[in-house]
């Protein structure tokens, strides 16, 4: 292996242990951790995207012509980005505003990476024995995937507001079940995963 990607590698298990002791040591300021993210993210119409989303990534991994793509990549990918991202986009938005504290930015950046780019490339490293040639390109691609779902599973419908992003709300974590009222706003999202699907089929 080259030295740059020993150094790569070095650096990001460095990053991901960094996040892990700043969550372990104050949990309850990342409201990843909580019931009310679990309750927030677990409704019907946020399971059933994900889960059609995740069938559809994973059934056509094998016929995508890319090597580096699984079954097995195709789907801890999926979980990641549906337990994550929805957090990791609120979280961003949150810290820009000034909201929350840059911890929880860091924690969060570090999830991006973990679950979009480094533990694909972890993956591809213990499967092949070598660091995937796709891992710059990688970052970019799921990134788009991964912040197009961060925003579709915040989608929320308040009244007196209409259709807005949860994470713009004052109260962040509460649960939707009015899927039928965000259905258009949440077609262009549900419609860039589709494309990622169709093009490398195409």
């Amino acid at each position: 292996m080259e030295p740059f990607f020993k150094y790569y590698i070095a650096a990001w298990i460095t990053a991901c242990v960094i996040a892990l002791a700043l969550v372990w040591r104050n949990p309850k300021q990342f409201s990843i951790t909580t019931r009310a993210y679990r309750q927030f993210l677990f409704v019907p119409w946020k399971l059933a995207t994900f889960a059609i989303a995740a069938i559809g990534l994973t059934l056509v991994a094998p016929y995508t012509g890319d090597p580096t793509w699984d079954y097995v990549d195709a789907t801890f990918m999926s979980v990641l980005t549906f337990l994550g991202a929805p957090w990791v986009i609120g979280v961003l938005y949150l810290t820009v505003k000034r909201k929350l504290p840059l911890p929880q930015l860091y924690v969060a950046l570090c999830l991006w990476m973990f679950s979009a780019s480094w533990s694909y490339d972890l993956y591809l490293l213990l499967r092949d024995g070598k660091y995937t040639e796709l891992w710059l390109i990688n970052i970019p691609t799921s990134s788009i995937l991964y912040i197009s779902a961060g925003l579709l599973w915040n989608l929320d419908w308040r009244k007196g507001r209409g259709a807005t992003f949860a994470f713009m709300e004052k109260k962040w974590l509460v649960a939707s079940t009015e899927f039928k009222r965000v259905f258009w706003f949440a077609l262009p999202f549900m419609v860039i995963a589709a494309v990622a699907v169709l093009y490398f089929l195409i």
